[in-house]
């Protein structure tokens, strides 16, 4: 097995999920690999670069299908994680039809200066299902370089070149994207980044450092830190944030209006990354549209169907004003192939009615995680909208500390079990299932869930 303790003592972050250089994930590799598996592993740590979030891995996967993931065993896992990439479901049968009908027509590739019918339908859909106003698209390979497609788009609008954005958060592993982040872990060691970077606190009702009890508390503090560096700093051109974070943290309608009124004033883009939240998983089509709309629309992960790598902007009609410049020169801006998947999640997605399926089954699954939360004082506090839900462990509700240890020993209990999630700030178990799971599933995972949380609390480390 490899080494798993970073080099000079430095602490490995757990703000965007579960590191690989804990005891126990030693452990679970030594009760779960199979030696099949554990010679994959050994190959997969020796060929590839190491990273306290990828390699070394897991576990080695042989499939994927609707909710699940398997082993080379077969096992199956409901699978909360994905990456954010699953919303129609791994191998969805639609996409992958669509995907196949693309290769036999051809057209794939498609070099720039060109277009194509795909690429084109694609563009067109989201000017349809985007909130009003939002009408004109630039894609690209991935998440991070469309966050910074937003970004050059709105310092060439604005004239301007500084950011706020949110302490905690993540925009991608770019230069741009992680020199707007607000997790060091990004972007630690690697000297000076984007200049005219600010960050503010994002409105954490039941962790604010405040100690304020009244959400609108919250907001109005939250409000004041952003309207005091507008006020102060000059040349501001974005403000970028994703409308829920992936905790996910909730704020008001009220705060993101108080924020849009404020690039208003200051004549500031509100760039809004719905990365992870987009396209069914808060239980509307896009999470926007449960607060205000924002000047440019980041999208990505379920993009791609969950099998090709694809994201994008959409903006509005005012902004299309760069003919002279060119913000999004990717070799696969226009790929026909990643536009065919795309269109045929987006499809499914509205078809099979994923998006209020979200609402209704996330609103289920919040009430019998608040249920269990009555029954398990390792529960500190439980939010979700949708099928984006995070439960945070405490070891003392009183003073609401993390139960960093405590949340590993469940994340493992659980896989072992069959249900795969994720950590993030190392002690708030993050739900995210593909939006096609059926409430017979949920109950099997929230089963899983409460059997690993009733062997922690009764002392049973992992």
């Amino acid at each position: 097995m490899p080494k798993t303790q970073p080099p000079n003592g430095k602490r490995m972050e757990r703000e965007q999920g579960d590191v690989n250089t804990t005891p126990n994930r030693r452990k679970y590799w030594e009760r779960n690999l199979s030696p099949e598996a554990r010679r994959w592993f050994e190959e997969d740590a020796r060929y590839f670069l190491h990273q306290s979030l990828s390699t070394p891995v897991l576990n080695v996967l042989s499939g994927a299908e609707g909710i699940y993931i398997l082993d080379l065993e077969g096992k199956p896992f409901i699978d909360m994680h994905g990456n954010g990439v699953h919303n129609a479901g791994f191998n969805n049968p639609e996409v992958i039809a669509a995907v196949r009908r693309q290769l036999d027509e051809g057209l794939t590739f498609c070099p720039r200066r060109y277009t194509n019918i795909p690429a084109i339908q694609l563009a067109k859909k989201l000017a349809e299902i985007t909130p009003a106003g939002l009408c004109r698209s630039l894609f690209c390979p991935g998440g991070s370089e469309a966050i910074e497609m937003a970004l050059a788009l709105a310092r060439q609008v604005t004239g301007r070149f500084k950011t706020i954005s949110f302490w905690d958060s993540f925009h991608g592993a770019g230069f741009g994207a992680a020199g707007i982040g607000g997790e060091e872990h990004f972007h630690g060691g690697l000297g000076p980044m984007m200049p005219g970077t600010f960050h503010v606190e994002f409105p954490n009702y039941y962790r604010n450092p405040w100690g304020f009890d009244r959400e609108e508390d919250v907001d109005a503090e939250c409000l004041r830190q952003i309207e005091l560096v507008l006020g102060r700093e000059p040349e501001m051109s974005a403000l970028i944030g994703e409308p829920i974070s992936a905790a996910p943290v909730i704020p008001s309608r009220r705060y993101w209006e108080g924020v849009r009124d404020l690039c208003r004033r200051y004549g500031v883009l509100l760039i809004f990354d719905e990365i992870i939240e987009g396209f069914g998983r808060t239980g509307k089509m896009f999470a926007s549209e449960h607060f205000v709309t924002p000047d440019v629309l980041v999208l990505g992960k379920s993009l791609g169907g969950g099998i090709l790598p694809f994201a994008g902007i959409v903006t509005r009609e005012e902004y299309n004003t760069l003919q002279h410049r060119s913000i999004g020169h990717y070799t696969h801006e226009k790929n026909a192939l990643c536009a065919a998947a795309a269109l045929a999640e987006i499809e499914y997605i509205a078809d099979h009615r994923l998006a209020e399926h979200a609402a209704e089954l996330g609103a289920y699954a919040l009430q019998r995680l608040n249920e269990m939360q009555e029954r398990h004082p390792l529960i500190g506090h439980v939010a979700g909208l949708g099928l984006h839900i995070g439960i945070d462990l405490v070891s003392d509700r009183a003073t609401r500390a993390r139960a960093v240890d405590e949340a590993e020993g469940v994340m493992f209990k659980c896989l072992e079990k069959g249900l795969s999630s994720k950590t993030i700030d190392g002690n708030v178990l993050t739900l995210r299932p593909a939006l096609v799971i059926t409430r017979e599933e949920m109950d099997r995972a929230l089963a899983i869930l409460e059997e690993a949380i009733d062997e922690v609390e009764g002392g049973g480390s992992y």
